[in-house]
Parts: C-alpha cells; sequence; structure tokens
C-alpha cells in the first residue's frame, strides 16, 4: 500500500517532526542525503533561516539556490519563500531568541561532561570563526580599516553584549589615532552624540539577530546624514547591512545561551590590525606616547 501523503508542514515542530520521520525511512517524503544535510542544518539554525537571503544560505550551506528550491517543493511549497515563512513565524511568534538557546545548549547528550561540552564549544566557534574569515571581502576590509585610520572622527555604537565590543574596539581605535570612542561616552543621549558627528565621519555600529532596535534606528539616521556607517552583523540580510556603507557578516550559532562573540572579537582585532598597518609610523608615533605617559603616570602614583 502506498502511504498517503504527509500534510505540508506549517511550524517548526512539524519540520522536526518530518525529519525524524524521514530519517527513520518513515512517511511519504523522501529526500537524499544532500537534500536531509540541507533540512537538518535549517531546522537547527531557525533565525539564520529567518533572517538570510536564499542565495547566502545556499554559499553557507555549499549549495545551489535551486537546491532550496527543490527542497521546499518536495516539502509542498511553490517555492522557498513558503519554506522560509515557516523560520521567519517561530522567531517573530515563537519562543524568544534567548529561551530557544538555553533549550539547545540542555538538548545535549546529558552524559556530556563539562570538559565535553566546551570541547564542543570549541569547536563551534572555530567553525564561526573559520566562516567568517573566509567570506571576508579583501577590498572592503582593506577600504573600511582605512576608514578607520583616516576618518576625522570615529564612533562605535553597540548595545547591550556588543556594548563590550564597542568600547574594546574605541579602546583599540583609540591607541593609534584621536578623537575615537563609543558613541555616547558622554552619557548624554545618543541623539547628542549624533549631532557631533558630521558628513564623513564613521560610525562603527554592531548587532545581530535578534537586532537591538534603538541600534537600527541610530544607523539609519546616521547614513541619511552622511555619516559613513561600517556594521559588524550577522547576515548580509541583516537591517544593518542595508544602510552600511561597508557590512560584515560574522556566524555565530554555538551552543552558548546569547550570541556568541568570539568571531566578532577577531573580526575588530582584525580591523584594528589593519588599521595600524595603514597608519604606519602614525600610529607606531601614538604607541609610543601612550606608552611614555603611562610611564610616567605609573612613575608618580
Amino acid at each position: 500500500m502506498t502511504p498517503s501523503a504527509s500534510p505540508r508542514p506549517e511550524t517548526l515542530g512539524d519540520l522536526e517532526r518530518l525529519l525524524a520521520d524521514i530519517e527513520g525511512s518513515e512517511g511519504s517524503v523522501r529526500l537524499g542525503k544532500r537534500s536531509r544535510h540541507v533540512l537538518t542544518a535549517l531546522v537547527t539554525a531557525p533565525q539564520q533561516a529567518a533572517v538570510s537571503s536564499i542565495s547566502e544560505l545556499a554559499e553557507r550551506l555549499s549549495v545551489s539556490p535551486s537546491t532550496l528550491s527543490r527542497l521546499a517543493q518536495r516539502l509542498g511549497f511553490d517555492g522557498f519563500a513558503g519554506l522560509q515563512g515557516i523560520f521567519r513565524r517561530n522567531v517573530t511568534e515563537g519562543k524568544s531568541f534567548y529561551s530557544d538557546q538555553v533549550s539547545r545548549l540542555l538538548d545535549g547528550d546529558g552524559n556530556d561532561g563539562s570538559h565535553a561540552r566546551l570541547s564542543r564549544l570549541g569547536r563551534q566557534e572555530s567553525a564561526n570563526i573559520g566562516d567568517m574569515v573566509a567570506e571576508i571581502d579583501e577590498v572592503s576590509f582593506v577600504e573600511a580599516a582605512g576608514l578607520l585610520a583616516e576618518a576625522r572622527r570615529v564612533r562605535v555604537h553597540g548595545m547591550r553584549q556588543f556594548a563590550s565590543l564597542a568600547s574594546f574596539m574605541a579602546y583599540g581605535l583609540g591607541m593609534l589615532r584621536p578623537d575615537v570612542a563609543p558613541l555616547d561616552a558622554a552619557r548624554h543621549g545618543v541623539a547628542d552624540a549624533l549631532a557631533q558627528l558630521g558628513e564623513g565621519d564613521v560610525l562603527v555600529v554592531a548587532s545581530c539577530f535578534p537586532y537591538t532596535p534603538s541600534v537600527l534606528t541610530t544607523a539609519e539616521v546616521a547614513a541619511r546624514q552622511g555619516i559613513r556607517v561600517i556594521a559588524l552583523t550577522d547576515s548580509t540580510a541583516s537591517p544593518l547591512a542595508k544602510v552600511a556603507r561597508y557590512s560584515f557578516p560574522v556566524p555565530n550559532h554555538s551552543l552558548f545561551f546569547s550570541n556568541s562573540m568570539c568571531a566578532f572579537m577577531l573580526l575588530v582585532e582584525g580591523l584594528l590590525s589593519e588599521a595600524a598597518n595603514q597608519l604606519g609610523e602614525t600610529g607606531l608615533t601614538a604607541l609610543k606616547r601612550r606608552e611614555r605617559l603611562i610611564g610616567e603616570l605609573d612613575a608618580s602614583l
């Protein structure tokens, strides 16, 4: 007897159950090894599947966009947009991002020890870093670092956990050149801080899914004022990428209960190192002056 056709999945839970049936050779849907791998990757990273374009997902999964389209059709959709709608509804209507991350952290093998979990996290972070480096556009990277080195003023903005990244980047760049700071270092408000910048100045913004609305708004306003925006974010489909002059997508999938910061930190270190290289003797002189002043202050204490 031919099994009856499975109903088209409507939720992430439906997709998870369908995938389990396929892996167990049950039900009416049959997928090849590559298609099963693609579906598994989408289901295990729903937030990325929700915000990325079909081209970005295809590139990340090392398949062609047509493979994603055919997968969607095999599951009963007219095209990939229908399948992607499941992931978009999940991230906007389902569990919160952070609860979902915690659930994934706790879904591991209960027999795993602390070192095994740390090792697994390390492998995931290594993969994030490798993917980030592989996806960097060298021309954009060099030009963005050039802006950091040469712009009249540079401000860096991030909220929540990205506040620490913004502080680190501003501190590092400030070691090489003057007039660099976190955007609202004076605590007078973002609007006042933006008003201090002019056309041609640089604003670096950092955020990833779930994007902080105030950071998005700040980037949009800055771009409209002619401020050159550099975005450190998670996808070329990110709303930050749409307003930025230069945007760098950073993979951040891991067992960590929030957004992973390892690859973001490496990107910042890389941009600062390239800026230092472009500044040359000017940057070296600034570092030497800073070292001398620190020595004088330490001697007086």
